[in-house]
């Protein structure tokens, strides 16, 4: 079904991937993982035809297979509407066709390398166009996906502009339903989906018939989907695949790196052993040259002979350092390092709720909420896309009212906020001003601390808005860290770290002396963090000593439904 053969992709002196290569047959479920920046959203793009490689090959087989991509970040245009961007509209044909027609006119006049990168342009463009006739979905067919996916109550006529993140996810995946696809390609599917959500996808893809090649950091979603694994490695840039799911690669990742290490060990102890023989058997040979006359030349020969044989194998070990045979280390992944350090105290009340109601022009999303957060808690805040998650972290922030009540914070209260959609950063900034403007520290301190983030050289320099997603949030967790506060409010904190990164973060929660709420879908951050679970349902806040029991209840919720 899809078959990459030795990709190579470089950006500039940068090798991003090298002789790239494995197969993905029909019903495979492959789980595409690795640090971020190594590569995966790359050689999406690539094998969806977006980007081209410097090398190889991606074949399709059938080559008109119909082809589901999923991008990380949604592309739309500000008047776009949820019929437009799931090309369910005449729209669509529309621009289809004009853009053929586009190429074809540049076709006519090209030559040489233009002229076959417009043709492979030309060839792309009327696939879609033939997709579009051939599977797009009528109205009523769009909205029963639209259903299927928790977007029923939003029209075909709603702006894509004014969705949240989590709706947006969704519609992503609706636009590829709507053209039923045979191989998806699928880049961090779960951000900003809620539990219920994430659930919904792995019973999907357990029942699609088709192949999918998978891009997330979510364990747990990984775990339940995917039948392989296929891990990008830093070092190589390569693809080594794995059988399983996300559980049994990490047990088979760290059976063979004990034995890559005790091999190494070994190796080593025998690389010292036969360096003190060899040097042994050299200062006994000039012992002999030192101590002994001209009268005696058979001795002295055969010291000679026997520091001619140490200086022989002194050559072949080197040979054999120098050779392919040799045993590595195994490598330690270059990893953030996230310490919240002299976290000032705060009173023992952190946030009380008394009474409040949440929501936008007088419509509560939730009401007659009371809670307290004491010092030290470490509370999970979850809920359907829309219940009012984020609604509530800005009323905590000030730049909401509530409808009802009072919500204040307590004595010595410092608070840091993490946005969902990372929209406090400055998209003109750079990393080191980021950082200059919450800390009194010099530049060559700023880049020593951006180096725990993983920002080094000139990457300090790099504009956000040319950051990726995970650098963004990469930065924002820098920039919480660096003000010293000692209240986190994070709204989907993991969304865009790689899994080495969120088991840092996790780490790095357990050892805060501070107070954290966070709303985070997560099911594997949640199990290891949260010590409450504060769930919105059905418009009213309640709480929860673990998972669990918002589980059940949501359960029972649906059936009762």
């Amino acid at each position: 079904m899809l078959q990459v053969s030795n990709i190579g992709k470089r950006y500039g002196d940068t090798v991003v991937l090298e002789n790239v290569s494995f197969i993905v047959n029909p019903g495979d479920r492959s789980g595409l993982i690795g640090p971020n920046g190594c590569g995966k959203t790359t050689l999406l793009r690539i094998i969806a035809g977006e980007e081209d490689a410097d090398a190889g090959a991606v074949q399709l087989s059938p080559p008109d297979l119909r082809l589901g991509y999923l991008e990380q970040g949604q592309r739309y245009a500000e008047v776009d509407t949820l019929a437009d961007f799931l090309q369910t509209s005449e729209k669509a044909l529309e621009a289809a066709a004009a853009r053929l027609e586009q190429l074809a006119t540049a076709l006519a006049t090209a030559a040489g390398t233009e002229q076959a990168r417009l043709a492979g342009a030309y060839n792309k463009a009327l696939a879609t166009l033939e997709s579009l006739t051939q599977t797009q979905a009528p109205a009523h067919e769009a909205e029963a996906i639209l259903a299927g996916l928790g977007l029923a109550d939003v029209g075909l006529d709603t702006p894509v502009a004014i969705l949240s993140g989590g709706q947006k996810t969704r519609l992503g995946l609706a636009r590829i339903l709507v053209h039923n696809p045979q191989l998806l390609l699928l880049d961090e599917p779960t951000n900003h989906l809620d539990i219920d959500a994430l659930e919904w996808l792995e019973a999907w893809l357990r029942g699609y018939r088709g192949a999918a090649l998978i891009v997330s950091h979510d364990r747990t979603f990984l775990d339940q989907t995917v039948n392989a694994i296929l891990d990008l490695e830093p070092e190589t840039h390569s693809v080594t695949k794995y059988t399983g799911n996300y559980s049994d690669y990490i047990e088979t990742w760290e059976r063979n790196r004990e034995k890559q290490m005790e091999a190494w060990r070994d190796q080593q102890a025998e690389i010292r052993r036969v360096r003190q023989d060899i040097e042994r058997t050299k200062n006994q040979a000039l012992s002999v040259e030192l101590t002994t006359t001209p009268g005696q030349p058979g001795v002295r020969r055969y010291a000679k002979k026997v520091a001619k044989k140490a200086g022989s194998r002194e050559k072949k070990l080197e040979r054999y350092l120098e050779g392919e045979e040799r045993v590595e280390k195994p490598a330690r992944s270059w990893q953030m390092k996230l310490a919240f350090e002299d976290t000032p105290e705060s009173g023992k009340d952190v946030l009380v709720f008394e009474d409040v109601s949440i929501g936008y022009g007088g419509v509560p999303l939730a009401r007659g909420i009371d809670q307290v957060l004491r010092a030290g808690e470490r509370v999970a805040l979850v809920g359907p896309n829309g219940a009012g998650k984020t609604t509530l972290l800005r009323v905590i922030t000030g730049e909401l009212a509530p409808l009802a009540g009072n919500v204040r914070l307590g004595t010595n209260v410092k608070l840091g906020y993490y946005a969902q959609e990372q929209e406090t950063l400055d998209p003109e900034s750079t990393p080191l001003e980021t950082i200059t403007r919450v800390a009194a520290m010099s530049e060559t301190d700023v880049r020593s601390f951006l180096h725990y983030f993983l920002f080094s050289g000139d990457e300090v320099f790099v504009p956000v808005e040319a950051l990726s997603y995970g650098e963004r949030a990469r930065l924002v967790l820098a920039r919480l860290v660096a003000t010293g506060c000692n209240f986190l409010m994070l709204d989907e904190p993991v969304n865009h770290l790689d899994i080495p990164s969120r088991t840092k973060f996790e780490q790095a929660m357990r050892a805060f002396e501070g107070t954290v709420l966070a709303v985070v879908h997560d099911r594997y951050f949640i199990r290891g963090f949260a010590t409450r679970i504060w769930a919105i349902h059905d418009g009213t806040l309640r709480n929860y000593v673990d998972l669990e029991q918002q589980r059940a209840h949501a359960a029972r919720s649906t059936h009762a439904i």
